[in-house]
């Protein structure tokens, strides 16, 4: 008796990434989007030992950093939409200047000791206008790979480079503010994001094709928006937990160091957790999956949860960086496993968009837990941050497991009369 099944099988299970890097035209928006995206992991940290520096105070340093994290999430998934519709050129090209000139003016009223809403108020466009760079090499990449099984590769790729220039940005930020001069961080992090924003923008031949889905069979879903999907709104949870790890981790190993007398380690601390994300994520790229994307983000985020719920515990240097280590293995999985579900969840004409909604969610989380963390270690005890990346693990796992049935991927390999699978079927005996 015949039957119709899909040549899926005829492909690797676990293509590497050697095969994903010979992509063509892969390297056109690769090494413009590393640099353009740098910046980023920079920004927050600038912030906080800017307006540290110049107010003596954590809580008011997350504060800003804080305004700066909340406006970019706000406006982060209106930039993503605007880029799935008129191109992510037109998009990027006068956010990089606006970014730029707003974070120069963030730095100029900070060292002239101006009053804390005026930092807000300058805060305010230096988060909308952050470039949404990862988002857009994601998507792409969805444009060249179409569905291949090589996407699953793409997006540990690209979580393994957002967790490299985590690993070098912080690095880069402490030591031009603690090295060089306190404004040193933020100055270079306004001119970096211009020049690579600008190299990128300047790559239109790789740009997602704009004004239709580029999948058969769905171009009537290409301008709903991505946040109607009820798995996005599971995800962006699920991400605003990973920010507070973030956030938490930025402030309270900065508040640590300090305590101790070696403000320099702040960074190398925060690099180590930094590079157990990076060497996880590489790992998660290699591996042949058998389990589901959504066992996987559950068997994950519940490791992430427990190793953030030991930090507030340890008070000895060593045992920081190897638990911080311990914590940034267990984040790549999650970021991973859902930027790979937004791939079957959302139809490609706003993948640009629900990328950007889950990197808000990141910003907004990790705002919130920049602000928390400041308050709570200028009010409370030393290390009382560390609580922070616990608070918002917990909920966000409680959320996963009770709503883990909205994150079942779309079937890509039923033959279907509208077009849905992309791949040719065979007839097998």
């Amino acid at each position: 008796m015949a039957s119709t099944v899909t040549t899926e099988q005829s492909a690797p299970s676990r293509p590497g990434y050697g095969q994903l890097l010979r992509t063509k035209g892969a390297w056109t928006f690769l090494v413009p989007g590393f640099a353009a995206r740098q910046p980023f992991a920079m920004l927050t940290i600038s912030i906080v030992l800017l307006v540290r520096h110049t107010t003596g105070s954590y809580g008011a340093a997350g504060a800003a950093a804080a305004v700066t994290g909340v406006s970019m999430a706000l406006f982060a998934p209106y930039s993503g939409r605007l880029a799935d519709r008129y191109g992510q050129r037109t998009v990027l090209v006068p956010g990089v200047v606006v970014h730029a000139a707003a974070g120069l003016t963030l730095t100029a009223l900070a060292l002239a000791h101006a009053p804390l809403w005026a930092l807000f108020a300058a805060a305010v466009p230096t988060g909308a206008s952050v470039p949404q760079v990862g988002p857009m090499v994601r998507a792409r990449w969805g444009a060249r790979l179409k569905g291949s099984p090589l996407m699953s590769t793409a997006a540990a790729f690209e979580s393994v480079t957002d967790e490299l220039t985590f690993v070098v940005g912080p690095l880069l930020a402490t030591a031009l503010c603690t090295a060089v001069t306190p404004w040193a961080g933020l100055v270079t992090e306004a001119a970096l994001t211009l020049v690579g924003g600008l190299l990128f923008a300047a790559q239109r031949g790789s740009q997602p094709t704009v004004g239709h889905d580029t999948e058969s069979g769905e171009e009537a879903h290409a301008r709903v928006s991505a946040l109607r999907v009820p798995g996005v709104r599971v995800l962006i949870v699920t991400f605003l937990g990973i920010g507070a790890v973030f956030g938490g981790m930025q402030v309270s190993l900065a508040a640590f160091t300090e305590s101790i007398g070696q403000p320099g380690l702040n960074g190398v601390l925060y690099g180590v957790f930094a590079a157990g994300n990076m060497l996880s994520g590489v790992v998660c790229g290699a591996v042949a999956w058998k389990s589901s994307p959504r066992r996987r983000l559950v068997v994950g985020y519940a490791a992430l949860a427990l190793t953030t719920s030991a930090l507030w515990t340890v008070h000895s240097l060593p045992l920081l960086a190897g638990l911080g280590l311990l914590v940034g293995m267990c984040v790549a999985p999650a970021l991973i496993t859902g930027y790979t579900l937004v791939e079957d969840l959302v139809p490609a004409g706003a993948r640009t968009e629900a990328f950007t909604w889950l990197t808000g969610a990141v910003a907004l989380g990790q705002a919130a837990a920049v602000t928390v963390a400041g308050q709570w270690e200028d009010r409370l005890w030393d290390g009382a941050g560390f609580l922070v990346p616990m608070a918002g693990t917990v909920p966000a796992l409680a959320t996963i497991l009770a709503l883990r049935s909205l994150l079942v991927a779309r079937s890509r390999n039923r033959t279907v009369a509208r077009g849905v699978g992309h791949r040719e079927p065979v007839t097998v005996d």
